[in-house]
């Protein structure tokens, strides 16, 4: 088990960025896979970066390439979201989750194995 905790979400115009910070309880020796995912009022979740950790591996969503980044800080057992260019269709309650005692990684695209969950922070776009 794995407790996780976002934060730096607000409210930004057009244009604007920020970053989302997840922390996380530990880091498990054989890797954990932790994504963002984010889901706006009305819509499904979305996955929108996945990252794992012992390799450092990860990807984005086709809908936020080019915009956002997914990172990680092993010592602060910290993964971010840099979200850049954001428009009013990214607002949504951003999450983070992870998969824990992944041995490969390959599990780590596959939204449905994620069972630990943040309480999400909200992400606002408007001008």
């Amino acid at each position: 088990q794995v407790e996780l905790v976002e934060s730096g979400g607000g409210s930004v115009q057009p244009g604007g960025s920020l970053r989302l910070s997840c922390s996380v309880s530990k880091y498990t020796r054989s890797g954990n896979c932790i994504g963002w995912f984010r889901q706006a009022p009305g819509k499904e979740r979305e996955m929108v970066a996945h990252i794992y950790t012992r390799t450092g591996n990860r990807d984005l969503a086709d809908s936020v390439k080019g915009r956002f980044t997914i990172s990680q800080d092993i010592p602060a057992n910290a993964v971010y979201l840099q979200m850049n260019s954001l428009q009013p269709e990214d607002a949504a309650i951003y999450y983070c989750a992870a998969r824990v005692d992944e041995p490969d990684g390959y599990r780590c695209a596959a939204p449905s194995l994620y069972t630990n969950w943040g309480q999400g922070t909200q992400v606002t776009v408007s001008s």
